[in-house]
């Protein structure tokens, strides 16, 4: 099987994703989309960006690597009425059954990062998007000292290191990267805006619930207590992650938890 299919179908992502709903709807919010609009979700999960795109009156599909992903948001969009907003199966790094500008915006947001061969990511996203469109990505940042660039790094010093060969997907949140990934299809930087944002995680519980369902249904997370537990070593990796949630939990409320996170916004317009 293909490992990062491997990786997403691992866990439950819609349990993490529940967190991550509102700032997926105020981020969609602030694209301009208009009712009409055609729109690509890629790495779409269950829909935290497409089903606000959708509720906006756009013609959306969204793209993922994970079956059971793609079943809950089918399952969500069916539920809410949405019948312009469907979801498939799909690797970013080779969209061969999308069509050639077929959109007037892609949105990845922490999505195609994670995707193997990011010179063929950039290329097929501008491949479906067309002249005149618009492609967003958010992309995790490197030794960014917020949640889920640290959650990444804590987790990444448990397991094995990865095959030669291996392009981590934080080399998105590059800016520099960013820029000679879309040169690779034919975009120049004039073309490309980058500036960082705030992405927050609001859960109704305690900062160490929020860590347990990350340990739980977060396909990284999980990974890393897997190797954890073989090295003897679980009990290490639940206290530093559970040390970074509560230290990182902004919200007034003691039974709540709110938690910022730094990524790179990146706008591409053809």
């Amino acid at each position: 099987m293909n490992p990062n299919k491997a990786l997403w179908e691992k866990g439950d992502f819609t349990r993490i994703a529940e967190s991550m709903r509102e700032s997926g709807e105020a981020l969609i919010h602030r694209l301009g989309i208009e009712k009409g609009m055609k729109v690509l979700d890629l790495g779409c999960g269950d829909g935290t960006t497409a089903v606000p795109a959708a509720k906006l009156g756009a013609d959306v599909l969204g793209v993922d690597i994970a079956q059971n992903l793609v079943e809950a948001g089918n399952r969500r969009a069916k539920e809410m009425g949405l019948t312009k907003c469907r979801f498939q199966e799909g690797d970013a790094s080779n969209l061969h059954e999308l069509k050639d500008q077929s959109f007037d915006l892609v949105v990845s947001i922490f999505g195609a990062m994670f995707a193997p061969k990011p010179h063929d990511v950039a290329k097929e996203i501008v491949r479906v998007t067309r002249p005149g469109g618009r492609i967003v990505m958010g992309n995790w940042i490197p030794g960014d000292p917020t949640l889920v660039a640290q959650i990444l790094k804590i987790s990444s010093a448990y397991t094995p290191p990865p095959p030669e060969g291996f392009i981590s997907p934080m080399t998105w949140g590059i800016e520099s990267n960013v820029i000679e990934r879309f040169a690779g299809a034919a975009v120049p930087q004039e073309k490309i805006t980058l500036v960082r944002d705030t992405y927050t995680f609001n859960y109704p519980s305690v900062p160490s619930e929020l860590m347990a369902a990350f340990r739980k249904y977060y396909g990284p997370t999980m990974n890393a207590f897997d190797a954890a537990e073989k090295d003897g070593r679980a009990t290490d990796l639940e206290n530093e992650l559970d040390a970074l949630f509560n230290s990182h939990n902004q919200s007034p409320n003691k039974d709540a938890t709110s938690i910022p996170a730094t990524f790179l916004r990146v706008t591409v317009t053809l």
